[in-house]
């Protein structure tokens, strides 16, 4: 037997049928009397991670308990292969076989159950009908064998009942009286006739339950479309470098810091920084955003991306489950398998539901034999009731909403990490902002060139002389000025002469221009009078922006001023989250002057300035004890303990890993017109999951007392078994196919 590093080990399991509240609960009970489990999280998707002590119990021990509670079990792949693609696959095939094959052989009992009451001629012999009925529906009931089986072993085994045991014993029951009605009948017996023949309501119930389950298993199939298509654009290959030369291997074989090319038209394979080359990529596929990026070197790259135009080489720095896209896929499959606080109702009711309906269907068949109505009554009463009040409905309502809401985020670069935080959304009322790289772009840029009022130099040789005084600097200002430069394409020399005067700026020499670039402290040093460009100086200040004065030959030039400016969506998004009553926020160390510029500029009226990395938690803590439902957005690792407090926690994804692994919601595309849609998003899953709860709740409370014949004394009416299987296959299909509407659904970004 393997030895185990640890006493503590979680096993991935992929447990086939739990797909609802109930059977997660049937297996959570099992589990629950083995000693040894630490911990379990186990999902109607049909997933389990259960955390054990080896030494107490093993893994294969784990499983038997799973498979006794009627659940068959395999191990999850720890690679990004679509198994489940291949799984679902095979489940349709062989569902839509046994369906055909079952409907086929139900037609000519769905003929001799109606022909009696359309007017239709019908076969008069008992005997003969006996054994055409029983002909007809022993080959349906064999197809149906694993409905017995799990639910029978369930019910042994694992001292519970599932959905299956209640269609076992209520097709089960039906078959075996007819079974031995029809012993009698055909041993000329006249203690059972025609009415004691229950074949063909055995037979349709499974036909109905079997097509039930094939449409479940297609549009189930559905809800998981937007993971599906990412493991679907993995790379098979990668060209890397290696002795010198370019060789094509397998994907498996890509070690970190190989050197990868990558060529027109071609996906790149794994994650890393580009080497050398330039290329323009489409990113769409993880991004959402329909416009090529450009990569240059030191750009990274994403693994299954599409390279447009150019060539470039790349160092390989994430591999197989570490590449971004393997992360989205665990991000979303968590979020998928995860429960929203909205579904613990279902669950409550699916745990007691069983017993109660069986409980329910007993004394209804007692009641009504005890009022005369006679066995045969009793008995439909009995069927009827077992088999309209499976819970799969009930149980659906919320994972398939929350894996098609979950689904669509990640299609539009918006990852959700939990059902939580997606119910959670829809309710927020206070959105606080980080300042830096969240709602700014994170990188100075040169905002305002002016000249001063006596200068004879224009914006652009402004411009030219301050680069070439910043080309040897080290400030994180010369990067913005000389950026500016590069963009206008403008010719900045290396200066002739070059001195950094701590704490005041620079002076430099080119050709037979003296440049001084710097602060007013440095103008009285070296005694340029800056009397006529005061007031715009100040101006600048005013607005949050750093100003740097620049002379040239002594004489006063001009200002060149250099802010962080708003990203393009910030503003707009602002604006409509205000639209949608929802308070926002500013929170920032900056200080007081520059917040509250950059917070005009975005429409934001409430700030927080001037605050301690340590003290961003205390802020979300006090909007939270006055009732307000807060999320917080950043990009930073001083944001991660704010995202953590937040109710919901957002993160940029263009941001630190901390901040990322911090947040409830990453936003791939590093828009903050995202939140606004991950917010529309969230209302609208919500509402999908409450009509979804209201049809089964529904479904369920009428369906019941019909079933046990309260409509009977005043009506006459009685819900045939048949039809009450049609009605339960049918419900779970309809449940599925409202959560399948979410497809349609446009985030609506900026809404």
């Amino acid at each position: 037997m393997a030895k185990y590093p640890s006493n503590k080990v979680t096993l991935a399991l992929k447990v086939r049928g739990m797909d609802n509240s109930h059977c997660v609960h049937i297996v959570g009970s099992a589990l629950d009397r083995l000693e040894g489990i630490i911990d379990k999280k186990l999902s109607a998707n049909e997933k389990a991670a259960i955390t054990f002590n080896p030494k107490i119990v093993t893994a294969e021990r784990i499983r038997q308990i799973i498979n006794d509670a009627g659940y068959d079990t395999y191990e999850e792949s720890t690679g990004i292969a679509d198994r489940e693609k291949e799984d679902r696959k095979k489940e349709i095939q062989s569902l839509k076989k046994k369906t055909f094959i079952s409907a086929v052989l139900g037609l000519p009992l769905l003929y001799l159950a109606m022909a009696r009451h359309i007017g239709l001629p019908t076969i008069e012999d008992i005997s003969l009908l006996a054994i055409i009925q029983f002909l007809f529906t022993t080959p349906i009931m064999l197809l149906g064998y694993q409905l017995f089986t799990k639910g029978f072993r369930s019910l042994i085994k694992a001292k519970t009942a599932n959905m299956d045991t209640l269609i076992a014993i209520g097709t089960g029951a039906a078959y075996a009286y007819s079974l031995i009605a029809s012993a009698f009948i055909l041993s000329g017996s006249t203690l059972f006739g025609k009415e004691d023949i229950y074949f063909e309501v055995a037979g349709l119930l499974i036909v109905f339950i079997l097509l039930g389950r094939y449409f479940e298993a297609v549009v189930k199939g559905r809800t998981s479309e937007a993971i599906k298509k990412l493991m679907g654009l993995a790379a098979k290959t990668a060209i890397v470098i290696r002795d010198g030369k370019e060789q094509e291997v397998q994907i498996d074989a890509v070690i970190v810091g190989d050197d990868v090319v990558v060529k027109p038209g071609q996906k790149i394979p794994v994650d890393g920084v580009v080497l050398s080359g330039h290329s323009s990529v489409d990113e769409s596929m993880v991004s959402g955003e329909s416009i090529p990026v450009e990569k240059t070197k030191g750009s990274k790259v994403i693994g299954v991306t599409i390279n447009r135009t150019g060539a470039f080489t790349f160092r390989a720095t994430k591999i197989g489950k570490d590449t971004m896209l393997a992360q989205i896929i665990k991000l979303v499959e968590d979020a998928q398998a995860s429960k929203a606080p909205i579904q613990k109702l279902a669950d409550t009711i699916s745990a007691y539901f069983v017993p109660v309906v069986v409980g329910i269907g007993i004394i209804a068949a007692i009641t009504w034999y005890l009022l005369g109505m006679g066995f045969l009554f009793s008995f439909t009463i009995l069927i009827a009731v077992l088999i309209i009040a499976c819970p799969c409905a009930l149980g659906l309502a919320t994972p398939t909403a929350v894996m098609m809401g979950t689904g669509k985020g990640a299609e539009h670069g918006i990852l959700i990490k939990s059902a939580e935080a997606l119910q959670k959304t829809g309710k927020l009322s206070v959105v606080i902002f980080d300042k830096t790289g969240t709602i700014t772009k994170g990188k100075p840029e040169v905002t305002d060139i002016v000249r001063a009022g006596t200068g004879r130099l224009d914006e652009k040789e402004l411009l030219r002389l301050a680069a070439i005084a910043e080309k040897k600097s080290e400030h994180p200002l010369a990067e913005a000025i000389l950026a500016k430069a590069k963009l206008l394409k403008l010719d900045v020399p290396n200066p002739s002469s070059f001195n950094a005067v701590a704490g005041q700026g620079i002076e430099a020499a080119s050709g037979r221009a003296t440049i001084l670039l710097g602060n007013r402290k440095l103008m009285q040093t070296k005694g340029v009078p800056i009397d006529g460009i005061k007031g715009q100086l100040a101006g600048l200040e005013r607005e949050g922006k750093t100003a740097m004065l620049i002379a040239v030959n002594g004489k006063a030039a001009g200002v060149i001023a250099v802010a962080d400016t708003i990203k393009e969506q910030s503003a707009k998004a602002i604006a409509n989250l205000q639209a949608m009553g929802i308070a926002t926020y500013m929170l920032t160390g900056d200080n007081e002057t520059t917040a509250r510029a950059i917070a005009r500029q975005a429409g934001i009226q409430n700030v927080l300035a001037e605050v301690m990395p340590q003290d961003k938690e205390e802020e979300v803590k006090k909007l939270q004890e006055k009732g307000e439902v807060v999320a917080m957005v950043g990009d930073g690792i001083n944001d991660a303990p704010a995202l953590t407090q937040a109710d919901v926690g957002i993160a940029i994804g263009s941001g630190t890993d901390v901040a990322i692994e911090s947040g409830d919601i990453v936003l791939v595309k590093n828009e903050l017109s995202d939140v606004v849609s991950a917010i529309n998003l969230s209302r609208y899953t919500l509402k999908k999951i409450k009509q979804n709860l209201f049809w089964a709740f529904i479904y369920n409370i009428l369906g019941i007392p019909v079933a046990a014949g309260i409509l009977y004394p005043f009506t006459g009416f009685l819900l045939n078994p048949v039809i009450a299987g049609a009605a339960m296959a049918f419900s779970s299909v309809s449940v599925v196919a409202n959560s399948l509407m979410m497809k349609r659904y446009s985030l609506g970004r900026g809404r």
